[in-house]
């Protein structure tokens, strides 16, 4: 599979942000791992589309992958020129000449030159100007759970040379959103700070739940009966089940609402969750059922399409 965000979502390098995203939820609906269970495949296609999503959604993001300055994974490509010559071309470099040395070498090895003449304490004061630097920052691409998006959690990235790094997943984060873990990008130089790791999130969709704002959105089926008679069924929430009422009487398309039982992110008032309730009708009609249902027909007889109609 290409690491080439284009190609893995299957768009040209010109492609608008609309054609991206619409891309990525053709994939990520075709291939979501809750569809095809025990499908390697299928899962490495949902997350390597849901990679490319995350790096191409951001325009700055994008615009630094198309300049080659990441990589495909959102990590910093290391610079083309080297160290010395870096150094040597700032303007605030205090050892910087003024001409070139032209007709004498390569202007690298009479920097390196330099360097070695000057041993002494001008020099090692002039290297540990030269290295004191604050390390680079990192930044990743991370796919959280719906439920630890939701609730909070702990997820850790393996990191390219073998270790990992923690990452604390606060209660409510939402698609899109960055962290900044401070201190966990590259080393400094010559005693310099780390940078740090900017961690940005997309959020795996759920088959149950849906989020609008900090309300939870569900749709639950129930039975012909509980509508027609009522009943107590289980529902379930992003904090686990809970017993709701439905009414006698209800038709499909009726909204319950559980206060407080939504996304409780800090610094805010929690959401509600929604239930639309949905009649489902058994897998087949039997003929004591159309029987009934015959027969009440023809004693109650009513046309719900003519309801407040003018």
């Amino acid at each position: 599979m290409s690491e080439d965000p284009y190609d893995v979502l299957g768009v040209p390098k010109t492609a608008t942000a609309e054609e991206i995203k619409k891309a990525y939820r053709k994939i990520a609906k075709e291939s979501h791992p809750d569809l095809h269970p025990g499908d390697a495949a299928a899962e490495a296609r949902f997350k390597a589309a849901g990679a490319a999503h995350d790096l191409l959604k951001d325009p700055e993001t994008r615009a630094r992958y198309d300049r080659g300055e990441i990589d495909a994974s959102g990590q910093e490509r290391p610079p083309e020129r080297t160290f010395y010559r870096d150094f040597a071309e700032q303007p605030d470099n205090p050892y910087r000449q003024g001409p070139r040395y032209e007709g004498f070498g390569d202007e690298q090895d009479i920097f390196a030159e330099f360097l070695r003449r000057h041993g002494g304490r001008e020099g090692a004061s002039f290297r540990s100007h030269a290295y004191r630097a604050r390390g680079e920052d990192a930044h990743y691409a991370l796919e959280v759970p719906f439920l630890d998006a939701a609730n909070g959690g702990s997820m850790r990235i393996t990191l390219p040379g073998g270790g990992g790094l923690e990452v604390k997943i606060p209660r409510g984060v939402h698609e899109g959103q960055t962290l900044r873990l401070r201190g966990k990008g590259g080393p400094g130089h010559g005693g310099g700070d780390p940078g740090d790791a900017y961690v940005t999130l997309s959020i795996r969709p759920h088959p149950v739940f849906t989020r609008e704002g900090d309300d939870i959105v569900i749709s639950l089926p129930i039975t012909l009966y509980e509508a027609v008679l009522g009943a107590k069924i289980e529902a379930p929430t992003i904090a686990g089940p809970v017993k709701v009422t439905v009414p006698r009487g209800t038709s499909s398309g009726r909204i319950l609402r559980l206060k407080g039982r939504g996304i409780a992110a800090a610094g805010r008032p929690p959401g509600d969750q929604r239930i639309e309730l949905r009649i489902a009708l058994p897998g087949e009609v039997d003929d004591d059922l159309a029987r009934f249902m015959e027969a009440w027909r023809d004693g109650h007889a009513y046309d719900p399409r003519k309801e407040g109609t003018p």
